[in-house]
């Protein structure tokens, strides 16, 4: 696949992932608990899956381990970084604010999965595939956590799912970095890879698979997450 059609592919992974999130609000202009819950968990599991048990040792076969936790623990800080520069949320019931943070933190998260994307492309089509339809998947709940917020506040589903798409544009933008940057040596193949690792790693354990958990006390959020592991399995030895 080409570099272009590559980067093309980021953008459309991000506007339908979170745009798809955002529509939801046609059908759904306030989801239970219990349906918020299970789609992140099982987009928690999947991205965990994906991330551990290829993202990751893909990173450490091209650079070594070295260059692979050097690029883990940076993508962790990077998160980090920008969350503590973030506003914290305040209460609940100020919906708008909370959907427009959510919204940015989103925007913010999605350039290293694009990075992911472009750098997996870069190292082999299977794994910018499976890398690729994870993010896809995992976009969706994301869209909706950040549009559901915006509704119950008074935000048109039209606008909501326009937020929405623009939330997912900087994977596209991220998936061009992963590219050109992997371009330059495998050495930046394996740091794009681990850094995007790395972020997925901390937004999967430090927010999605809490909120989950937080969302709804029953058991459905850990059986998602169960779901979502086995499908990040069959997707990274199928593709």
């Amino acid at each position: 696949m080409s570099n272009s059609n590559v980067i093309i592919m980021g953008f459309i992974i991000g506007i339908i992932g979170t745009g798809a999130g955002g529509a939801i609000t046609y059908l759904y202009r306030k989801p239970s608990n219990r349906f918020l819950s299970t789609i992140m968990g099982f987009a928690g599991g999947l991205m965990l899956s994906v991330v551990t048990f290829d993202l990751l040792p893909h990173a450490f076969e091209i650079g070594g381990l070295k260059i692979g936790m050097l690029g883990l623990i940076a993508g962790v800080l990077i998160v980090v970084f920008f969350e503590d520069i973030l506003p914290e949320q305040g209460k609940r019931n100020n919906y708008l604010r909370e959907g427009i943070i959510m919204g940015f933190a989103i925007a913010i998260h999605n350039f290293p999965e694009g990075l992911a994307v472009g750098s997996g492309f870069m190292s082999s089509s299977s794994l910018g595939i499976s890398i690729a339809l994870v993010i896809a998947l995992h976009d969706i709940p994301e869209g909706v956590a950040m549009s559901t917020p915006l509704s119950i506040g008074g935000v048109t589903p039209f606008k909501n799912m326009i937020y929405a798409i623009l939330a997912g544009i900087p994977t596209g933008i991220g998936t061009a970095a992963g590219v050109y940057m992997g371009e330059v040596s495998p050495f930046f193949i394996s740091l794009n890879l681990a850094i995007a690792g790395g972020a997925m790693l901390y937004v999967t354990c430090g927010e999605m698979i809490p909120e989950a958990r937080d969302l709804y006390r029953g058991r459905i959020s850990v059986l998602g997450m169960i779901v979502g592991i086995i499908s990040g399995i069959i997707i990274t030895e199928v593709v």
